[in-house]
């Protein structure tokens, strides 16, 4: 006997009965997010912060933060929600983004490691992001106060407590100690 299994559209996602819970979807599959401790979204927040008020200020783009779904593959679709995200001021309509989801990868994308997060799973979203677009991925681990930025997957470095991370040639002129995450 062989086993159907439904797949789930952005658009069916995005009508979802609000039950509380946060998904993403990854071709087609529907996934639960679990919710985040309260130090990831720390570092989520004093990182997401730095970049909007410095990206605002010079008025490079927008910065999102983790509830954002972007639709970056289609049929079958994936929505995935970086823990911060970046998309560049000549990417953003008039109008500001949708109401929807996001039909682009956003230039940088920023994720925040949880205790329950596995290595093949954080591996698996690096190579989505930098496949579907994305310039720039920061993987920010609390638990080493580090940050390990990816230009590709042959192009990683690793950033830690006495480092500054710097925007590149994504955010140009960002620069942020990275213990100052971690505060």
């Amino acid at each position: 006997m062989s086993e159907t299994r439904t797949r789930t559209t952005a658009k069916e996602l995005l009508e979802l009965p609000d039950d509380g819970k946060r998904y993403e979807l990854v071709e087609g599959e529907l996934r639960e997010i679990t919710p985040a401790g309260a130090r990831h979204g720390r570092a989520a927040m004093k990182l997401g912060s730095r970049l909007d008020q410095y990206t605002t200020a010079e008025q490079l783009g927008i910065v999102l933060a983790a509830e954002t779904g972007f639709l970056i593959s289609q049929d079958p679709d994936t929505v995935r929600a970086p823990d911060v995200s970046f998309v560049a001021r000549e990417r953003v309509p008039p109008g500001g983004p949708p109401d929807g989801y996001w039909e682009l990868a956003p230039d940088l994308a920023v994720e925040v490691i949880s205790p329950n997060d596995t290595a093949a799973e954080v591996q698996s979203k690096v190579q989505m992001w930098l496949e579907s677009g994305v310039r720039l991925v920061w993987i920010v681990y609390p638990d080493t106060r580090s940050v390990v930025v990816y230009e590709s997957l042959k192009e990683i470095s690793t950033f830690t407590a006495e480092d500054t991370l710097s925007g590149g040639g994504v955010v140009p002129g960002f620069e942020c100690k990275v213990a100052e995450v971690f505060e």
